[in-house]
């Protein structure tokens, strides 16, 4: 299966991507993982997205999907493969589309991600960090220390990250609307979005998905 997931901050879209990508025996394609690792392998994108960074500014649509295609038509997404983080826009998402049709293939589904924006809010705001190297993650509501502000597993100090306040969390979901919820729009005319609930334990929302996508075939 050729998938897209989408879904806003704190939807838990990685959690679900690896699990998927490894139920579905595809792999999984993110963003993040496309960037480091081109970078880190100092290619000629890597260098060129890095410039972009190292000097503050976003890195274009271009490379962004330059490295996409070379990582698609790599031998083991032959047979599939779960796109996470990519597309990100409208443009990016026609580009895909225009990709895929010279290569003669074509999405299968793209799988929304729901979950009400407080509940994203609360997921993302209540974390906390060990700042210790293990950095052992806590959620003050779901799963806190016994001592608050304490790692139970090394005793470090727990701290929330700069970009998990409320307001950053807010800012961020406010940037997915703008730019890559139209992208939601966009596939739903082509009949290929499959929407579920992100919420409920994590094994159930996999479930759900597959179950979704099996609907969808």
């Amino acid at each position: 299966m050729r998938i897209v997931l989408v879904g806003p901050p704190g939807a838990g879209k990685g959690t679900q991507a690896t699990r998927l990508a490894e139920k579905l025996r595809i792999p999984h394609i993110s963003t993040g993982d496309l960037f480091r690792a081109n970078i880190s392998r100092q290619t000629e994108l890597g260098k060129l997205a890095k410039s972009y960074m190292d000097a503050g500014n976003l890195v274009p649509d271009e490379v962004t999907i330059a490295m996409a295609k070379d990582r698609m038509e790599q031998a083991d997404a032959e047979g599939g493969f779960l796109l996470d983080g990519f597309p990100r826009n409208v443009s990016q998402a026609e580009a895909l589309d225009d990709l895929l049709q010279t290569e003669g293939i074509k999405l299968d589904a793209v799988l929304d991600l729901e979950a009400p924006e407080d509940e994203v809010v609360k997921r993302i705001a209540g974390r906390r960090i060990c700042r210790k190297e293990s950095a052992h993650v806590f959620h003050v509501t779901y799963s806190p220390p016994k001592q608050e502000g304490v790692c139970d597993v090394c005793g470090g100090e727990l701290y929330q990250r700069d970009d998990d306040s409320e307001e950053t969390v807010r800012t961020r979901l406010e940037v997915y609307h703008t730019q890559t919820e139209p992208i939601i729009g966009y596939y739903r005319a082509q009949g290929l979005v499959v929407t579920i609930s992100a919420m409920g334990p994590v094994d159930e929302v996999t479930g759900r998905a597959l179950e979704a996508l099996k609907r969808g075939e």
